[in-house]
């Protein structure tokens, strides 16, 4: 199975992410965002930072988690190596999202496209039995 893919947009990056959980889907879609970034092979884990979200449903917990991103992206300048862990807890009428992440940042690392800001256009989430699958667009 792979972790994300990518597919044509007439000015956006579109992208589908995949896991066995939310959890790993949500891992999946952080790595597929900085991959617009940069070659995150590249990217050494010297820093880690935590992340917490919460949000009333699914998507928007996605939406803000990758808001999140970008913002750590364009003011710390935070490039991302690999998520540590990451965890989504379901609350009364919430989800709450936690995550560590390690990179380094962007000052070291070829740049190929800048990250705008995520967008709800074609989002969705699919949970079926052993399988996660998201699709996000990102504005460029």
């Amino acid at each position: 199975m792979k972790d994300f893919e990518f597919f044509e947009h007439t000015a956006d990056a579109k992208f589908k992410a995949y896991g066995k959980t939310l959890e790993e889907a949500f891992s999946n879609a952080a790595r597929a965002m900085y991959t617009i970034i940069t070659d995150i092979s590249k990217v050494k884990p010297k820093k880690s930072y935590l992340v917490e979200v919460s949000a009333k449903k699914k998507e928007s917990l996605l939406f803000d988690f990758i808001s999140k991103l970008v913002y750590l992206t364009d003011t710390e300048g935070f490039l991302l190596s690999d998520v540590q862990t990451l965890k989504i807890i379901p609350m009364d009428s919430s989800y709450s999202l936690n995550a560590v992440l390690l990179g380094d940042v962007a000052g070291l690392h070829e740049l190929s496209t800048q990250v705008k800001a995520p967008t709800y256009s074609d989002m969705f989430i699919k949970e079926e039995k052993g399988l996660v699958t998201l699709q996000m667009v990102l504005d460029i």
